[in-house]
């Protein structure tokens, strides 16, 4: 008897532990969690107390209803089952600023010591929502605490301009996956053997709108003051803060095209000279006009000086340069942030390293262990591991997520590894390089940016106490949004349908992202050149392009054609196939071309020699390994608005393959 009441019990303890709800799939990962039986069916409310919790609460409240279409009340009220209940226990130590506790039971009670902690709890309901629709949570209890406090992304603005629509974008996406740290840098160049061997030719912008130095700012894209202002309070409001880079002394061609006087005449036009007085007068106002102030235009307490590069031959002077900044940012209220350089230029000549944040990408230019002797705070940005130069062909195209996600954290830093949560060690990030005019858009920098952002989220907030495995965690993270109110990937979850296209017609579908399919008919008529079919924020894709009459699209100022025009009467239907590597075209089912990666080349030499046409006359071209370019001829489809043309179009389908 004793026996079958034994295996009843046991009976009745294996179907309980079976029911308990496992922990939800979250990025990043929950730290603890303690399952419990069934769900929480939500009520519609969100209870708050006090203007911080209120605050928190109707951001939820926003994000649902772009997320699930559905409304939530935001009230100080009674608690009622099934309510969201918002709470901030500011005693309570041992969250420390970014954690948090969710307790879902009668109701999913968040609490946490910080508003930035508690906001981190609404994403995490958010993301455990989309796995039921917005309907209800699984019950059970969590403690969720990062591991590093730095969890970060670089972005590349210097050689490419990112409109500041996509930055706005890019602050919800990392909010929602907890990445608290956004690196701007917004000055760079190209190399010279893209740009026919000349400085003067090369590729040069900064991005920032400048009144101290009037015609210094980039033509080809900037950011006014305010719009950058305005994308900080965004930022902001996300809890993600922003840290602005100007990168000097190296990286600086855009300065010395502004004033040659500046170059360097031993190291190349891209290094500011150094061991002038007029150099420090120069970056000293630059910098000044952006850090002074009571309401600054930077507004992080953090500030990123560059220090990348420089030529060591110059190693003491390079040292006083970077000690100068360091103090100087310093003198704004600013924390200094600076590429790790001091390995690569031994010298005497002292360097702050008190409160001074660096960033190591390379163990050759800043070894960790002696930046660690030395205590310096580190950040592991280590370029093997997290560098992505779209479709380069060196670094990373897409980086390698299975080998971050089971192999590195932020104390693996190039070919050192630190002992795991070493207190000098602030986080981790990856950064995005727009090195090469390789017609890379920024469709393209997004596709391979998400899948990056959700590792290094799970990697800088867990560590190495994922728990998920990698093909697991590949396949679920698909399953989660961008961000509230985010698809620039171009998700479509059913086909998207119109019937009949008019001239200007708003169609508020967006964007087709990889891989698609679109298809429509067309009954011809004489069309004239820049004949748009459809268009979305600054992607055209043409009837008949305004070069050529043929069919083709433009995006980030590159224009693409397919060797193909539309007859000026009868009926064809047109289909579009898009992947992240080429765009393929289709009419009446026969494959016209496909536009794929292109090998180009520049910065060459020339001779002549004869062959058995005595006349004719053909060059050699010098081909150095670095001037190898690959032009991306892709399309992410865009489905906002009609453009104007004068042809009958139908039966319009756009879905994912």
């Amino acid at each position: 008897m004793k026996k079958i009441l034994a295996l009843l019990l046991l009976v009745c303890f294996v179907l309980h532990a079976e029911a308990d709800n496992q922990k939800p799939f979250v990025i990043p990962e929950l730290s603890e969690w303690t399952g419990s039986n069934g769900d929480l069916v939500l009520s519609g409310r969100i209870v708050a107390s006090g203007k911080e919790a209120q605050t928190i609460a109707k951001a939820l409240a926003s994000d649902y209803q772009a997320m699930f279409g559905r409304t939530l009340t935001v009230t100080s009220g009674k608690v009622r089952q099934g309510d969201f209940v918002l709470t901030l226990k500011k005693e309570d130590k041992t969250l420390g600023t970014e954690g948090y506790r969710l307790d879902i039971a009668e109701n999913a009670v968040a609490t946490a010591a910080t508003p930035q902690g508690l906001f981190w709890a609404t994403r995490s309901l958010l993301q455990i929502l989309e796995a039921s629709q917005g309907q209800s949570l699984p019950k059970g209890r969590a403690t969720d605490v990062p591991k590093y406090k730095l969890r970060g992304f670089m972005i590349d603005c210097g050689r490419k301009y990112i409109p500041i629509d996509y930055l706005r974008k890019l602050t919800k996406v990392m909010a929602y996956y907890k990445m608290n740290t956004l690196q701007i840098h917004l000055n760079d160049n190209g190399f010279p053997e893209n740009y026919g061997r000349s400085w003067d030719q090369t590729q040069a912008a900064f991005r920032m709108e400048c009144e101290t130095f009037p015609g210094l700012t980039a033509k080809d894209g900037f950011y006014t003051k305010k719009d950058f202002i305005d994308l900080q309070i965004l930022a902001e409001q996300n809890f993600v803060d922003i840290i602005p880079e100007i990168d000097i002394p190296a990286h600086s061609l855009a300065f010395t095209q502004y004033k040659p006087e500046l170059a360097s005449e031993k190291y190349g036009s891209d290094h500011l000279d150094i061991t002038k007085q007029e150099t420090y007068d120069f970056c000293d106002a630059l910098l000044k006009e952006y850090l002074s102030g009571k309401e600054p235009v930077f507004r992080s307490k953090r500030f990123h000086i560059g220090t990348d590069e420089y030529n060591k031959a110059e190693a003491e002077n390079f040292r006083k340069f970077t000690d100068h900044y360091i103090r100087y940012a310093e003198s704004f209220g600013k924390q200094a942030c600076l590429w790790g350089s001091l390995t690569h230029a031994k010298g005497e000549t002292p360097v702050k390293v008190d409160d001074v944040l660096m960033w190591m990408w390379s163990g050759d230019y800043a070894n960790p262990n002696e930046m660690k002797e030395l205590g310096y705070q580190m950040v592991s940005i280590p370029d093997g591991y997290v560098y992505i130069v779209p479709a380069a062909g060196y670094y990373y195209d897409y980086l390698n997520c299975k080998n971050l996600y089971e192999n590195w954290t932020p104390a693996v830093m190039g070919r050192v590894r630190l002992e795991e949560g070493d207190p000098q060690i602030e986080g981790g990030m990856f950064a995005v390089w727009n090195d090469r005019p390789n017609g890379i858009s920024v469709a393209d920098i997004h596709h391979r940016t998400v899948p990056a952002l959700q590792t290094i989220s799970a990697k800088c907030w867990s560590g190495q106490s994922v728990s998920v495995p990698y093909e697991e965690f590949d396949a679920k993270r698909l399953t989660l949004s961008e961000a509230p109110g985010v698809n620039e990937l171009g998700r479509l979850a059913q086909p998207f349908v119109v019937a009949e296209l008019s001239s200007g017609q708003t169609l508020n579908g967006g964007c087709a992202g990889y891989d698609y399919k679109v298809s429509f008919d067309v009954d011809c008529k004489a069309e004239s050149k820049g004949a748009v079919l459809l268009e979305n924020c600054g992607t055209r894709f043409y009837l008949a392009d305004p070069r050529d009459g043929k069919l083709g699209f433009e995006r980030d100022g590159y224009l693409n054609t397919f060797n193909y025009r539309l007859p000026q009467s009868g009926k064809v239907t047109i289909r579009i196939e898009g992947t992240n590597r080429e765009t393929r075209l289709y009419v009446n089912d026969r494959h016209i071309e496909t536009l794929g990666m292109q090998t180009l080349y520049s910065g060459f030499t020339q001779a002549t020699y004869q062959d058995n046409d005595p006349n004719a006359q053909k060059f050699v071209m010098y081909l150095p390994n670095n001037a190898r370019m690959y032009y991306m001829r892709t399309l992410v489809f865009p489905l906002e608005k009609a453009g104007v043309f004068n042809s009958r179009v139908t039966n319009l389908k756009a879905e994912n393959m």
